[in-house]
């Protein structure tokens, strides 16, 4: 079988395609044959060494955490699923492998994709979804009726926080670029602020929770926005935010923690046509490093970017 996987942490140029022989799983363990692939910052992220601390130092590495695909084999103990299963879900993230012709994932990073669901659009669902809940449910507690703040709409993440606060039944602003206004209306924004032309640090609206999908608010803005008693939420954490954290209970660095409900939640609402993420381009195995170096680099997509497996 074949994969994207590199030799040292570092960049683009590191990534190739090449052979390697999937494992057996093992206890608790789930080997899928991946239909298509998601690309998503964190795979790049992973590759540069910015997790380093937990993906460890033994290469080659594989890339790619986001797949929907069909399972081949299950180690002992697993219940979930049986060979034959058509899934979607997340690979471990200290082994990655989603870009590539098969992974070996746990039982509880997948979920079964709903008949309704297309392969391509199940790829996009796990990351960004399971992201999103674990701010919004995880965290913030959020309940109907409850005002939430997206930075980044539009992106992925921003997205799928749009749609799962807005079906907890929550009122939804939010922030984008010019270009993308059209896209947030459709997903149903109350207020729109182009982020250009907008200084949020100035808006006098108050929110119960502030969701900083794109990475870019400062710290200092996402409280000031947030309610006296609301929550900062931050997708892009680090040791500093950490530590200031447990400080300040209104500041909540995010990390992408996937389980079985929340991916089956995740299916349920995208079987309903609840959460949907639009697909903007397909390639193959072989094309994909040009498309994740592209991304890398500051390419912009209208949409998820998938690697499709022949």
């Amino acid at each position: 079988m074949k994969r994207i996987q590199y030799d040292e942490y570092g960049g683009p140029e590191l990534m190739r395609i090449d052979d390697f022989e999937l494992e057996v799983p093992g206890q608790g363990q789930v080997a899928v044959q991946i239909k298509f692939a998601a690309v998503n910052p964190i795979d790049w992220k992973v590759r540069n060494g910015h997790l380093k601390m937990v993906t460890g130092r033994v290469f080659p590495r594989a890339m790619g955490s986001d797949f929907s695909g069909t399972v081949i084999s299950i180690g002992s103990g697993v219940t979930r699923f049986k060979p034959g299963d058509a899934v979607f879900g997340l690979a471990r993230i200290k082994e990655s492998g989603a870009l590539g012709q098969a992974v070996v994932t746990n039982e509880g990073f997948l979920s079964k994709k709903p008949d309704t669901v297309s392969f391509q659009d199940a790829a996009c669902l796990g990351t960004p979804g399971v992201t999103a809940w674990n701010g919004l449910v995880d965290k913030a507690r959020l309940t109907k009726g409850k005002h939430v703040f997206v930075n980044g709409c539009t992106g992925a993440v921003g997205e799928a926080v749009v749609q799962i606060a807005r079906m907890l039944g929550c009122v939804v602003s939010g922030s984008c670029s010019a270009a993308a206004m059209q896209r947030a209306q459709a997903l149903g924004l109350q207020r729109i602020f182009d982020y250009r032309t907008t200084d949020l640090s100035m808006l006098n609206e108050r929110y119960d929770v502030v969701y900083d999908t794109a990475g870019t608010m400062a710290t200092a803005v996402g409280l000031r926005l947030a309610a006296k008693d609301g929550l900062f939420l931050d997708i892009d954490p680090s040791p500093g935010k950490f530590i200031r954290a447990l400080f300040n209970r209104r500041l909540k660095p995010i990390v992408c923690t996937p389980k079985a409900d929340i991916l089956d939640a995740l299916a349920q609402a995208a079987g309903e046509g609840k959460y949907r993420l639009p697909v903007a381009e397909i390639v193959t195995l072989k094309e994909a490093p040009r498309l994740i170096a592209a991304l890398e680099a500051g390419r912009k997509l209208n949409g998820k970017g998938l690697v499709v497996m022949e």
